[in-house]
Formats: C-alpha cells, sequence, structure tokens
C-alpha cells in the first residue's frame, strides 16, 4: 500500500540515519521512523534528487541545474537499463536475514551489503540483479509489481538496493514500512505508477525517468507511463534523509 508523508516536525522521527551520498561515505546507523500516515491518500508535487557527485552507476544522468556550489545542483532524470520483478517482493528476497549483520556505516560492509540486493528472488528470475563476484548493478532503475518490500521491517533493505547502485523504484504500490524506510534512509525514490509497468517492460529495457515531470519512458519499446509524484517525503530524499533534512531545514543543530 502506497503511503504519503508529512514532515514538517522532525521529532516525530527516530531514525538515525545520515545519508551516505552527500558524504562519499555509508549512512551511520539504521533505525526506523513512524512518521508516516498508514493511509492512501493522493500524491503531492515531488522534489527532484540527486548531485552531480553522487556515488551512482555510471549510466545515471545528472541533468543538474546551475548553481553556484556543484555539490547542490540536483539532478532532474535517471537513466538506464531496468530491472523487472513481480508481486510481493519481500525484504528477505531483498536483502535475506543471513545478511542483516552486516553494519552500513562501516565502508567495506556497506559495499558488501550491495553484492547481496535481491539474491533472495527465487530461481525462476535467471538474470541476477547483481551478478556472483560484483559489488554493483548494471541496473539503476527497478521495476517491480505490487507490494514491493513487503515483510519485515529491516532498514537493510533500501540500504542494500542503494549501495547496490538502484536510484529508483518503479512499483504498483509498496509496503509502507518499505516506502517510510526508503525516505528515512534517502537512499532510493520509492516511485508509484500509474499503471502495472512490470508487464510492459523487460529486464534489460532502456528507460528514463524524468522526475520534474512525473514520467517513465521506456526507450526500447517507445511507450511512456505517467508516475505519481512522491508528496511531502520528496524534499527529506533531496537532502539525504531524515537527519539531514532537518539539519538543512534548521530544526536540529547542524
Amino acid at each position: 500500500m502506497a503511503t504519503t508523508a508529512s514532515f514538517a516536525n522532525p521529532n516525530t522521527f527516530s531514525s538515525t540515519i545520515t545519508r551516505r551520498h552527500l558524504r562519499q561515505q555509508p549512512p551511520a546507523s539504521i533505525s526506523t521512523f513512524n512518521a508516516l500516515n498508514s493511509t492512501k491518500q493522493p500524491f503531492k508535487t515531488l522534489i527532484s534528487h540527486k548531485t552531480p557527485t553522487v556515488i551512482r552507476h555510471a549510466s545515471v544522468i545528472a541533468a543538474a541545474a546551475a548553481s553556484d556550489s556543484p555539490s547542490s545542483a540536483p539532478a532532474t532524470s535517471f537513466h538506464g537499463e531496468c530491472y523487472v520483478v513481480r508481486d510481493n517482493i519481500d525484504t528477505d528476497q531483498i536483502i535475506p536475514a543471513e545478511y542483516l549483520t552486516l553494519v552500513p556505516s562501516k565502508p567495506d560492509e556497506y559495499k558488501k551489503l550491495g553484492s547481496y540486493a535481491l539474491v533472495g528472488l527465487p530461481e525462476s528470475y535467471e538474470t541476477r540483479f547483481v551478478e556472483p563476484g560484483e559489488y554493483r548493478t548494471k541496473y539503476p532503475i527497478i521495476i517491480a509489481g505490487d507490494n514491493f518490500g513487503c515483510g519485515s521491517s529491516r532498514e537493510h533493505a533500501p540500504v542494500a538496493l542503494g549501495a547496490a547502485g538502484a536510484v529508483a523504484v518503479v512499483a504498483e504500490s509498496y509496503a509502507r514500512i518499505f516506502f517510510r524506510n526508503s525516505v528515512a534512509t534517502g537512499e532510493i525514490y520509492p516511485l508509484e505508477s500509474e499503471v502495472r509497468v512490470c508487464d510492459e517492460c523487460k529486464t534489460g529495457d532502456v528507460v528514463t525517468i524524468e522526475l520534474e515531470k512525473s514520467v517513465l519512458i521506456n526507450h526500447t519499446t517507445g511507450k511512456q507511463y505517467a508516475l505519481k509524484p512522491i508528496g511531502d517525503a520528496g524534499p527529506v530524499i533531496e537532502a539525504g534523509g531524515i537527519f539531514a533534512y532537518a539539519r538543512k531545514a534548521g530544526m536540529i543543530p547542524a
């Protein structure tokens, strides 16, 4: 079930995530926040995200606006091959429990965490999200069906995807815990599609996500799909996670 968020008060959150991307290192820690509304509501305007210096897969486009500070210029689109999964992909498939002993705040272990992203998928997925022996994926965009991220509330799930090089997931709907963990960590954009895109895309299709236009373009098929804006969660992801957002907004000391 997709969820929108309100982030006006940082005291409503208990996450201690800091975004690795802005410092080019793993997040300081992992924890859960519970401020997101559990009911499905209309989404609001999506805020664009990413910087030219973000550690991401090389195929991600940094279509950034000019700025006095290059590191603060947000990218407006992501581009690359997509990886397609189906319904009810749970957190144990995203990152199996045996790898939860890895500590994302340690660079070497963070790197290893990415190598295990989506390793729990069944054998029917013949193409691996991350090839054996590799730490990074060649698929920066994941396209999924209904209820992506269901199961346990492990925050390692979005962190593992981000560590592997994913920048966004486009799903028909999300488990709300996965959605809010994605926002709290600032690891990936959990975007919701207007239609069931996973039925019309194949792994390896070349796609672009245009954040400002809220669209996904499949260059392989020539089709275009509307995405639901992510609402108040957008500025939090843009800032790099909930604590980075609170510091940027002056809600807590920098």
